[in-house]
């Protein structure tokens, strides 16, 4: 049985500039930046669920690895580490799918709030393993990747909160661009 969603927060209409350097950098478009009000995170065990999908090209040898945060206004509630990529082939305009559960663990003010994120990242060119390419048909990568879940950085949720979501890929020898982005409310 899935996750049922109350209600959709923000569907995104357009795509988002396309990601080229080597540098954390936003991935959505302005309009996809949906600002949650005041105490939108009221009980703990509230969750929200966010989804994107796009295409990204990385180079052969050198495609370096690529990492997604989501940020409340500056602060990073949710990082997915860094994703090793295969370093065999390069890819260009391969789709992938982004899917993240961020959870309330603590609720209130200053840096007391915090979520619990967990999630995959699905592409062809995830490096499955100790160096071993996988099939072509994409494979899936648990998020964080390569580490033990945990809360992200505290955060007052008494105030309104910007969301956004951050790329950053460690060789600016690819690019990434995200065409659909949504998050949904959960509870």
């Amino acid at each position: 049985m899935g996750i049922g969603y109350q209600d959709t927060l923000i569907n995104s209409q357009i795509d988002g500039t396309a990601v080229t350097a080597a540098a954390a950098t936003s991935c959505i478009p302005t309009a996809a930046k949906k600002t949650l009000p005041a105490n939108y995170f009221d009980v703990i065990g509230k969750s929200i669920v966010i989804e994107a999908t796009g295409r990204l090209s990385v180079a052969a040898t050198t495609p370096g690895t690529l990492r997604f945060d989501i940020r409340f206004g500056a602060v990073i509630v949710f990082d997915s580490q860094a994703i090793a990529l295969v370093v065999t082939n390069a890819y260009t305009n391969i789709g992938w799918h982004l899917r993240i559960i961020l959870t309330a663990r603590a609720i209130g003010g200053s840096t007391t709030a915090n979520l619990f994120g967990q999630g995959t990242f699905t592409a062809p060119n995830v490096l499955g393993g100790a160096n071993v390419a996988m099939p072509i048909g994409g494979v899936v990568a648990m998020l964080p990747w390569n580490t033990a879940p945990a809360v992200g950085t505290g955060f007052d949720s008494t105030v309104s909160q910007q969301v956004d979501m951050f790329f950053t890929q460690t060789a600016a020898t690819g690019s990434l661009t995200v065409h659909q982005f949504a998050i949904y409310g959960v509870n």
